[in-house]
C-alpha cells in the first residue's frame, strides 16, 4: 500500500497560502450495537481555515479506506477520484473555509494511526492513537504537518464501559446510540496535528493532582497489579517542580495523563496532556533500578515535551532535535537534581552519549539540524544524532555561556513562541540575547556539521618524570573535516589510599589542531590522564599508554562513577576503531566490573561485551571469549548479593552466553526448580530468558517453548515466545521466522519486533548463512508493500549479521542499483557500515593474537 510522503517543499507552500482555524472531530468505535468496532471506525472531520489567495486550490491529507462524502463551503466535492497517495484536492478556496470530510478510517495493528489491540488473558479491546511523524491523517482528514496549528473539539462514541481520553480534562458524556456513551471534549489550545490524542477502552485508572494540575495513569486492565502508581507520581511531581521553576512557565495545558499502552514503537510519546508511554514500563517482573531509572528519564523527557515541542513546535522535522535534544539534555538535569537518581549524568555518558557517537560515525551521519526534504526521510531520524548529540552538545553550550544565562533565553524562547512554531534562529536570538555572547560560530560548529571529533592527549615527559609539554590533539576524519571549539576539562588521576582519585583539574578551550595545556607543564606525570574530565563536551577520547596500562590494573579503583564511565567509554570508543583487540576490552572488563557499582554502567558493559564477542573479536578466540564470559557470570551469580541488581544482570548475562553442557544445565535448573540461587527470583521474564538461551544452543525445544507460552498466556508471552520460535537453531524455524517477518501482513508490530530480534544468534553462523543474498533480493519489495515501523524494523534487524567480505560485496551490489528509496537506502548503508567495522576489527584483533 503506498503512503503519502508530504515534501517540505509542498508543506512550506501549502504553509504560505493556508491558516488553520480549528478542528472539529467525531468518531464512532463501536460497531452500531455499542460493542467495539473492528476493521474500520467512522471519522467526520469539520476544518475550518483560512485562504490568502482566495481562488486557489491546495489539498487536505486523509488516508481512509473509503471517503463517503466531502464538502468545501457547502459544495460536494468529487471524491471518486480520491487517492491516499493524493489526498483529497481542495479546489477554489474562498478567503474562510470550512471544509466537512466523512470517511471510514482503518484501524491499524502497526502502532500507527488508531492501533487496535485485543488483549489475550481477557479479550477486551483497547485503542491509542500516535500520529507522529504525520499518521493523523490515519484517523482524520486534516494538513498534516507542524507548522499549521489548530484547536480541537473531539466528540468519541465508545462501549459504554469504556475510558475515553484525549488532550483535554473537560469534558461530558452523554447516551449514545445502542446503549454506547458519547463523550464531548473540551477544545484544546493550539496544536500541531502530531500531538492530537484519542486512547480508549476499558483501561484501568489512578488518579492524584499536582497544585491545580490533574494527573492520571492508565493501562491494561490485566496489568493493574504490576502499577506502582506511588513511584510514576513522585517523580512525575518533581518534574513538575523542577520545570516550572526552571522555565519559569506554568504548566501549558489543563491536564497530565500517563497512558501505559499495548504494541507501542517507542519509548513514549508527548501527546499534549495525554502522554502515551511503553506499556513494558509496567513492570511485571523484577527488574533492576537501572530500569526505574531509565523509566523515569521516560517520565521526565515527555513532561519537558510539554514545553518543548508542545507549547513551541519547530515549523519542519529539520529542527525535530528543538524538541528532542532540548527534552534529553533538561530531563537528565532534572533527573540529577530533582529525584533520587543523582548520578543521571553518568548514565548519560555511558548509554545517550555511546548512542549518538556510534550513530555519528555511521555513512548516514547528518547536522543535529538536519536536512529532511520529506516525511519518508524523517522516520528513520529519530535517532542517537537528534535525541542524544544534540544533548550533549546542549551541556557544552551550558558550560560554555553559563546554566543561568542558558535559561534566561529558553525563558525568553518559551515567551515569545508560546503554541507557535520555530526555527534554529528563533531559538539562537534569545539565546545570544541572554548570554551576551555571538552564537553564530558555535551554531555552525556543532549544529550544522556531521560526525565526531577525536581528543588525544600527547605530552614529553622531563628526566625526573614530569610533564616537559602537555597538549590536546583534535582529529576529524577526512570527510567531515570540521574542528571544534570545545569547552573541556582535563582531569590527572593517581594511585592512593582512596583510590584512583582526581589530584588536578585544569578547564580551558581547546580549538584546532593542537591546543597547548600550559598550566599542567612541570607537573608530575599522572597515572591517569581523562580528557573532558566530568563530560563536559562532546568527542571520542583517546587514553595514552600509561593510562590505559593503569586502568587495566585498576580501572575499579576509581572512586567517582561519572569519571570511571568516562574511562570505560574511552576504551569501548578504541575498540570500536580497532585501536585496542576485542579480546583485551572483553579482559578488561572482566578484570574491572565486579567493583562498578552504577547498575546502568554495569548493563551497558556486559552488552558491550557481547557485541564485541559477537562482531569484533576474530571467530578463534571468540569462543574462548564467550566461556569467560559465562564462567563469570555464573561465578558472578552465586557470589551476589541475593536479590541485588547485579545478581539479576548476570543471571541474564549467564542466559545469552551458555555455550557448554554445563553452563545448559545451569539455566535448566533454574528452569525447573533443581537449582536455586539465594534471592534470584525465578519470575516469568526470568524464565524466558533462560529458555530463550537454551534454545539458541538447542538445549530446548517446541515442546519448551510451547509449555512456557501456556504458562504464561499474555501479550508479553506471545511477544517472547516469538523470539524463541525464531531462536530455534534449526533452517525449519529461520525460514518459518523469514517468512513471517518479510511477507505476513497481519502479525502486530511488537510481535514482529519481537520475532526478528530472535533471528541471528552468534552460536548460528553457519545456520544462517543462507540469508545474506535473500535479504537484498526481499528488502526492497517488503518496504514498498510495508512502510513504517515494520518496515524499518525488518530492514535494521535482519540486515545479514553474517561478516564476511561477501556481505559487503552483496550490499554494494545492492547500494549500486538505481531507484531504491533514500529512507531504506540509508537503513542498508548503515548496515553495510557495520560489517565493514566488524572486518576491521576481526582483523585487528587475530592480529593482537598472533
Amino acid at each position: 500500500m503506498a503512503v503519502p510522503n508530504l515534501t517540505r517543499d509542498d508543506a512550506a507552500a501549502r504553509a504560505r497560502l493556508l491558516d488553520v482555524d480549528s478542528y472539529d472531530l467525531r468518531f464512532d468505535l463501536t460497531d452500531g450495537e455499542g460493542r467495539p468496532g473492528s476493521g474500520t471506525f467512522r471519522s467526520t472531520t469539520t476544518v475550518r481555515f483560512t485562504c490568502r489567495e482566495p481562488g486557489a486550490a491546495s489539498f487536505v491529507d486523509l488516508v481512509a479506506e473509503t471517503v463517503r462524502s466531502a464538502t468545501l463551503n457547502g459544495v460536494e466535492l468529487d471524491v471518486s477520484t480520491y487517492t491516499e497517495e493524493g489526498g483529497l484536492p481542495l479546489p477554489d478556496l474562498a478567503a474562510d473555509n470550512t471544509l466537512v470530510v466523512d470517511a471510514d478510517c482503518r484501524y491499524s495493528n502497526t502502532g500507527e494511526g488508531l492501533h487496535r489491540f485485543e488483549d489475550p488473558e481477557d479479550g477486551h479491546v483497547y485503542l491509542y492513537t500516535h500520529f507522529e511523524p504525520a499518521e493523523a491523517k490515519r484517523v482524520f482528514a486534516c494538513f498534516d504537518q507542524p507548522d499549521l496549528k489548530g484547536t480541537y473539539e473531539v466528540h468519541v462514541v465508545a462501549p459504554f464501559d469504556w475510558q475515553v481520553v484525549s488532550n483535554t480534562g473537560g469534558r461530558t458524556i452523554e447516551a449514545g446510540p445502542a446503549g454506547s456513551q458519547l463523550v464531548h471534549f473540551e477544545p484544546t489550545k493550539r496544536l500541531s496535528t502530531y500531538l492530537v490524542a484519542l486512547i480508549a477502552g476499558p483501561y484501568a485508572r489512578v488518579t492524584d493532582c499536582y497544585e491545580d494540575v490533574p494527573l492520571g495513569l492508565y493501562c491494561r486492565a490485566s496489568l493493574a497489579k504490576h502499577l506502582d502508581p506511588e513511584e510514576l507520581f513522585r517523580v512525575t511531581k518533581q518534574g513538575f517542580e523542577f520545570f516550572q521553576r526552571v522555565f519559569d512557565y506554568p504548566y501549558p495545558f489543563d491536564k497530565y495523563d500517563q497512558l501505559f499502552v499495548p504494541e507501542f514503537n517507542a519509548g513514549a510519546m508527548e501527546n499534549a496532556g495525554a502522554v502515551t508511554v511503553l506499556e513494558d514500563y509496567v513492570f511485571r517482573s523484577r527488574t533492576s533500578r537501572a530500569r526505574y531509572e531509565r523509566r523515569a528519564e521516560t517520565v521526565l523527557h515527555e513532561l519537558a515535551h510539554m514545553w518543548f515541542g508542545d507549547l513551541v513546535t519547530m515549523r519542519w522535522w529539520d529542527d525535530l532535535w528543538l524538541n528532542e535534544s532540548f527534552a534529553t539534555y533538561i530531563s537528565t538535569l532534572c533527573q540529577a537534581e530533582a529525584t533520587e537518581y543523582t548520578t543521571a549524568w553518568t548514565t548519560f555518558a555511558n548509554t545517550e552519549k555511546a548512542w549518538a557517537y556510534a550513530q555519528d560515525q555511521l555513512p548516514s551521519t547528518h547536522p543535529i539540524a538536519a536536512d529532511m526534504v520529506d516525511v519518508a526521510a524523517v522516520e528513520v531520524n529519530f535517532d542517537g544524532i537528534t535525541y542524544a548529540k544534540g544533548a550533549s552538545v546542549l551541556k557544552q553550550l551550558v558550560a560554555y555561556v553559563g546554566r543561568e544565562e542558558f535559561l534566561a533565553g529558553i525563558r525568553r524562547y518559551f515567551r515569545t513562541h508560546e503554541y507557535g512554531n520555530t526555527t534554529l534562529a528563533d531559538l539562537l536570538d534569545p539565546l545570544s540575547e541572554a548570554t551576551g555572547r555571538d552564537l553564530t560560530e558555535w551554531s555552525a560548529q556543532w549544529l550544522e556539521t556531521s560526525q565526531v571529533n577525536t581528543l588525544r592527549p600527547v605530552y614529553e615527559l622531563t628526566d625526573d618524570g614530569r610533564y616537559a609539554s602537555f597538549a590536546i590533539e583534535q582529529t576529524a576524519v577526512p570527510e567531515h573535516p570540521v574542528l571544534r571549539r570545545h569547552r573541556l576539562a582535563v582531569g590527572l588521576y593517581d594511585r592512593g589510599p582512596d583510590g584512583l582519585t582526581r589530584t588536578t583539574r585544569v578547564e580551558l578551550d581547546v580549538d584546532g589542531e593542537r591546543t597547548e595545556v600550559a598550566e599542567l607543564a612541570g607537573h608530575p606525570v599522572a597515572d591517569l590522564v581523562l580528557v573532558n574530565d566530568d563530560d563536559l563536551t562532546y568527542a571520542k577520547l583517546r587514553l595514552d599508554d600509561r593510562s590505559l596500562a593503569t586502568l587495566r590494573e585498576a580501572i575499579g579503583t576509581v572512586p567517582d562513577p561519572l569519571a570511571r564511565a568516562l574511562c570505560w567509554a574511552a576504551a569501548w570508543d578504541m575498540t570500536r576503531d580497532a585501536e585496542l583487540p576485542a579480546r583485551e576490552w572483553v579482559q578488561l572488563v572482566l578484570a574491572g566490573i565486579d567493583a562498578e557499582t552504577e547498575i546502568s554502567v554495569v548493563q551497558s558493559l556486559l552488552a558491550r561485551v557481547q557485541s564485541a564477542l559477537t562482531s569484533y573479536a576474530d571467530p578463534a578466540w571468540a569462543e574462548t571469549g564467550w566461556a569467560a564470559l559465562a564462567d563469570k557470570a555464573l561465578q558472578a551469580l552465586e557470589s551476589a548479593e541475593p536479590g541485588s541488581d547485579e545478581q539479576l544482570q548476570w543471571s541474564r548475562t549467564l542466559a545469552a552466553a551458555a555455550r557448554t553442557e554445563e553452563h545448559a544445565a545451569v539455566l535448566r535448573g533454574l528452569l525447573d526448580g533443581s537449582r536455586t540461587v539465594e534471592g534470584l527470583t525465578v519470575d516469568a521474564d526470568a524464565r524466558w530468558a533462560f529458555l530463550n538461551g537454551l534454545v539458541a544452543i538447542g538445549a530446548a525445544g517446541d515442546a519448551e517453548i510451547d509449555a512456557e507460552a501456556e504458562r504464561d498466556a499474555t501479550a508479553t508471552g506471545i511477544r517472547r515466545a516469538a523470539t524463541a520460535r525464531a531462536l530455534r537453531p534449526t533452517a525449519e524455524a529461520k525460514a518459518e521466522a523469514w517468512h513471517r517477518a518479510f511477507h505476513d501482513p497481519e502479525i502486530p508490530n511488537a510481535v514482529h519486533e519481537a520475532l526478528v530480534a530472535g533471528f541471528w544468534h552468534p552460536a548460528q553462523r553457519e545456520l544462517t548463512a543462507e540469508y545474506v543474498d535473500r535479504y537484498f533480493t526481499e528488502c526492497g519489495p517488503m518496504w514498498a508493500r510495508r512502510p513504517g515501523e515494520i518496515a524499518k524494523n525488518a530492514v535494521q534487524y535482519l540486515f545479514p549479521s553474517v561478516v564476511e567480505e561477501r556481505t559487503l560485496q552483496a550490499a554494494d551490489r545492492w547500494l549500486g542499483q538505481e531507484g531504491h528509496p533514500a529512507p531504506l537506502r540509508r537503513l542498508v548503508s548503515e548496515g553495510r557500515d557495520g560489517i565493514a567495522r566488524a572486518l576491521r576489527n576481526r582483523a585487528r584483533d587475530a592480529a593482537a593474537g598472533a
